[in-house]
């Protein structure tokens, strides 16, 4: 299955989508966040995604935060404190959301509540992400399936069960046009928990395209993911990894950005086709490496030939080894002299 968000076509055959996953790395700031688009499209990324969201919608005062949250934010700030300083204003998204258009790159972004669901559907986005942690929030998977736009579904924490549970709410709402992202939901996901080969369960039980959100370090883990079929790579990025606030440490820099995805347009290339036959290079490198048979010692005409006559060495250009049996017993018709490469015109046939 294929699916089509705005000019990208994405599904089995197509090239991977690359979002640069922005996320909330602005703090807050429009201009870093401008900046952020800047790297995104500089590094070649298909789309660069923020997240949408108004603090008091989605968060008690008193949440607390994650492990990993609270080892890159002030102790004293609770996880309500924490998003509310990295909210962005509905005039910050519609500005952003132009900002990427002048500079040819996709602008997606995740809402977590109805509000901001309305918002990026006004702005004209050509698809909407649902993030791991509301995947059983059915009635905000609902409003967003109501919007029509092709949904781009994260499944962090999730079960087998859960995901089919969700798929079928969203088809429910007359929608298909799905991608399912694999995610492991840790900050810094550990290699081993990666578990890659989930894509292909995912992609086998519900027939659609299936990707990855990576939060691993570094980028072994989503260029292994694109071997493996992955139609879509999110991955987190920062201008640095430095800046205060709770995703940056587990963020790529825009040289790794670019880095990753150079590699990920290299692995396609080298996917190929999946027929095996040699290259142009090879074919003439046969020539030179592989072996013919060859005169051991001197043949004079009308020699009956045998095995103890002939040899097997380079260069490729005669017959090859897998002949011998055809050549015993012929006859040669003309002087062949030793190391001289044997020639089928000069043997009379058995």
């Amino acid at each position: 299955m294929k699916i089509k968000i705005a000019d990208n076509m994405i599904g089995e055959g197509e090239p991977c989508f690359i979002i640069a996953e922005a996320g909330v790395n602005h703090n807050g700031d429009i201009d870093l966040a401008r900046k952020l688009v800047d790297a995104a499209r500089e590094a070649g990324a298909d789309a660069v995604k923020f997240q949408t969201f108004k603090a008091e919608t989605i968060v008690t005062r008193s949440a607390e935060k994650a492990g990993y949250q609270k080892e890159t934010t002030p102790s004293e700030e609770s996880q309500y404190d924490m998003i509310k300083k990295l909210e962005l204003a509905g005039e910050d998204f519609k500005s952003l959301f132009a900002y990427a258009q002048e500079k040819g790159v996709l602008f997606l972004s995740s809402p977590f509540d109805k509000g901001s669901v309305d918002l990026l559907s006004e702005l004209g986005v050509s698809a909407l992400k649902i993030p791991s942690g509301e995947i059983t929030n059915f009635p905000l998977l609902k409003h967003i399936a109501k919007k029509g736009k092709p949904i781009i579904l994260s499944t962090g924490m999730a079960t087998h069960e859960e995901v089919g549970e969700t798929l079928e709410v969203i088809k429910e709402q007359g929608i298909d046009d799905i991608i399912l992202l694999h995610c492991v939901t840790s900050y810094p996901a550990k290699i081993g928990d990666m578990n890659l080969k989930a894509m292909e369960t995912l992609r086998n039980a519900f027939q659609l395209p299936v990707g990855l959100s990576d939060h691993s370090i570094g980028t072994i883990i989503p260029v292994a993911a694109v071997a493996l079929g992955a139609c879509v790579i999110e991955k987190h990025f920062t201008l640095d990894k430095n800046l205060p606030g709770p995703d940056h440490r587990a963020s790529l820099e825009p040289d790794e950005l670019k880095q990753m995805i150079t590699a990920i347009r290299d692995v396609e290339k080298a996917m190929g086709n999946g027929i095996k036959r040699p290259t142009k290079v090879e074919e003439e490198n046969k020539k030179v490496v592989r072996r013919s048979l060859v005169a051991k010692v001197d043949i004079p005409q009308g020699t009956t030939i045998t095995g103890e006559m002939l040899a097997i060495k380079r260069p490729g250009t005669g017959l090859e080894p897998k002949y011998l049996g055809e050549i015993i017993g012929r006859t040669a018709e003309g002087t062949i002299k030793k190391d001289e490469i044997i020639a089928i015109s000069k043997l009379r046939s058995k």
